[in-house]
């Protein structure tokens, strides 16, 4: 009978998505093609590793107010809890209150693209979310509280030397408050998490694509629960 080995599963999960994201980098000539192709990848690794409670799409985050964010390359949102997911036209629409985390993909991480990511994190995270106290048998629970959005950057490749070094950091530290990125994955170098202190843990390892799954995955678990949607709150739209 043969042995399984737990390090080389792990390594082998690193190294499939490592040589999937070079793959589109060499294949592909057309940025937009090469920028697609990454998505897809990551998205792809989170629909199947996350616990199922998870869902991941590419899609615009909207809140009870009208307010839609700009499209975030993966969104990672609750599905046994929310209501309704809209899928218009092709596009996917998530209400805000059903958001865990959103995260910006791309081929090479640069001090424009943690701005941009930045950015369009932070349309995510500006937007209004509703939270209904919780009926249960002997009455209600009050309303729970908000849980943070997770906000980060997966790419294959790093513009600096070295590729997760100073500079790269400093571009981090540019984003406060709601443009603050979280966690994130240079697929060829290492991974990214933001301390409790608001400094980074730059991690160089040789399988950056596991060790952020699992971070991703902590990370999620003392996230919580959603919080319960105030369905007329939406509703209202109807009579506009």
């Amino acid at each position: 009978m043969p042995e399984w080995s737990l390090e080389l599963i792990l390594s082998s999960l690193h190294e499939d998505i490592q040589r999937r994201l070079a793959t589109a980098r060499a294949a592909l000539a057309h940025p937009v093609s090469k920028g697609d192709a990454s998505e897809k990848i990551w998205l792809e690794l989170l629909q199947m590793y996350l616990p199922e409670r998870y869902q991941v799409a590419k899609a615009f985050v909207v809140d009870s107010k009208g307010r839609f964010s700009e499209q975030i390359d993966v969104v990672v949102f609750d599905r046994q809890y929310s209501p309704f997911i809209f899928n218009y036209e092709g596009e996917v629409i998530i209400p805000a209150e059903s958001v865990y985390a959103a995260f910006e993909a791309k081929q090479t991480a640069n001090a424009d693209l943690v701005k941009y990511a930045q950015k369009k994190i932070a349309s995510v995270r500006n937007l209004y979310r509703t939270s209904l106290p919780i009926p249960h048998a002997g009455g209600t629970y009050p309303a729970k509280p908000l849980i943070p959005i997770i906000g980060g950057l997966l790419t294959l490749e790093s513009d600096w030397s070295p590729a997760l070094g100073p500079s790269f950091e400093k571009a981090l530290d540019a984003g406060k408050h709601d443009r603050q990125l979280d966690i994130g994955c240079v697929a060829s170098h290492g991974h990214i998490v933001r301390r409790d202190d608001g400094t980074y843990n730059m991690v160089q390892e040789g399988k950056p694509a596991t060790a952020f799954l699992f971070k991703l995955i902590s990370r999620l678990q003392f996230s919580g629960t959603v919080p319960m949607i105030d369905i007329d709150a939406y509703g209202e739209w109807l009579t506009k």
